[in-house]
């Protein structure tokens, strides 16, 4: 992973909170907050990764990030979770909802239960992951929530339509509370990845055929990273980006 040539001196020192941090995108994310100097603090279910990570990204950055085991779709640990982020500096900086699981079932074997745990991870706890960084994040008068979209919905991908229905309604909801937020000087935006070859994507759905047909498709002709989306998360958790609200930031290298 990079190490981040760009600085935002304001992240230094500045809690954040990263849902879904131990692999893939999320570690990319946590590794970048910690090279910025920032009090990230990250959640995921697989702990084993969380305390991988954190002992790794010591040893690169010199910034140690605080992991803590949490299931996001328990919505008062979450709420606890980001509650204990903001004990470190007292506020709130940056809510990064990054948690997602892209749960590939075709529609017409979807089961009640699939639809309501697949909207639980995708699109519940982001909007109750905000509706607390609002309460932390209001009384200093400013903050910046990320959310998480994709631009399966507007892909077709096969045997997403779960996970799709969700990431489109994090559209809304991220217009929506950018206009209900933005009052308290709390910015709300939402990051689009393309096809980001993590490793568990190679391993479990990109085969090297996919990964052409993928490039193909992009203006930029290369592999899209996760550093490539954890640039854009510093850039918007960041008063680089103190203009910027209510909008969808697309990293996918042109996917047209």
């Amino acid at each position: 992973m990079a190490a981040y040539a760009t600085r935002y001196p304001d992240l230094k020192k500045q809690a954040v909170f990263v849902s879904g941090g131990a692999t893939g995108i999320g570690a990319a994310i946590v590794e970048a907050f910690c090279w910025q100097g920032a009090h990230t603090y990250f959640v995921d279910i697989d702990e084993a990764a969380g305390e991988t990570l954190t002992a790794g990204v010591a040893d690169k950055t010199g910034t140690s990030p605080f992991f803590h085991r949490c299931d996001v779709t328990d919505t008062a640990a979450l709420r606890d979770a980001i509650e204990r982020a903001s004990d470190v500096t007292g506020s709130l900086y940056a809510l990064v909802n990054n948690a997602a699981r892209d749960l590939r079932i075709p529609a017409e074997t979807v089961t009640e239960d699939d639809w309501d745990a697949l909207v639980a991870v995708n699109l519940k706890q982001q909007f109750f992951a905000a509706q607390t960084a609002y309460r932390l994040m209001a009384p200093q008068g400013a903050g910046s929530i990320i959310n998480f979209g994709s631009i399966a919905p507007g892909q077709g991908v096969p045997d997403l339509s779960v996970y799709s229905a969700c990431k489109a309604g994090v559209f809304g909801l991220t217009r929506s509370l950018a206009r209900d937020f933005g009052e308290a000087g709390i910015r709300v935006n939402s990051v689009v990845p393309g096809a980001i070859l993590t490793p568990r994507q190679l391993r479990d759905w990109i085969d090297p055929e996919t990964k052409e047909a993928v490039i193909r498709r992009q203006c930029l002709k290369r592999a899209m990273l996760e550093d490539d989306v954890a640039e854009m998360v510093l850039f918007l958790a960041s008063n680089a980006s103190r203009g910027c609200t209510a909008q969808e930031f697309r990293v996918d290298g042109g996917n047209i």
